[in-house]
């Protein structure tokens, strides 16, 4: 007997049987755009809408969807609990400030993805004064967690740049 993973269950299916799994009904699942579900946790000056759940998809360990933030608009400053987030900029200029007092700060641009860590204070920024900017959102858990905050933010934050031992700053 082997037990294969099909939609968050496990299917018992022997090697000798002719039972297979219904792909079909339990494979791919195309979520058209104009298909998103806005009903999800939002923060004050950003949009959230789902794509990838598990009551749309049967997705059972990420979140996904997209996220506008408005000409020259910024978000409340939130953290997602114990979930790791990753942002994948589609179009627009993102600013991201984030720790404690939203201290530090960084861009990205089309095609540039951003990491947000468990638990970690963080605010979105459209730095673009005229074009929205627009963004794929992926979470590592199916609870909805966005949980506000009511911090000072430092000024003027410290610049922080991308680096690694093979991408130095220049």
């Amino acid at each position: 007997m082997a037990y294969t993973p099909l939609g968050g269950v496990c299917w018992r299916v022997s090697m000798r049987s002719e039972s297979k799994p219904n792909w079909r009904d339990h494979g791919v699942k195309i979520i058209p755009g104009s298909q998103l579900d806005p009903n999800t946790p939002q923060t004050p000056g950003m949009t959230r809408a789902a794509a990838i759940t598990h009551a749309r998809a049967g997705a059972t360990k990420l979140w996904a969807g997209t996220v506008t933030i408005d000409a020259n608009a910024k978000t409340g400053a939130h953290h997602h609990g114990e979930l790791e987030s990753v942002i994948y900029v589609v179009s627009g200029r993102a600013r991201m400030r984030w720790g404690d007092n939203l201290e530090f700060v960084a861009e990205a641009g089309p095609g540039d993805f951003i990491y947000v860590p468990p638990f970690t204070p963080h605010q979105e920024i459209n730095a673009n004064q005229t074009e929205v900017l627009s963004c794929v959102l992926v979470r590592s858990g199916q609870d909805p967690i966005a949980v506000n905050l009511d911090i000072e933010a430092a000024e003027p934050p410290e610049e922080v740049f991308w680096v690694d031992p093979l991408h130095p700053h220049p």
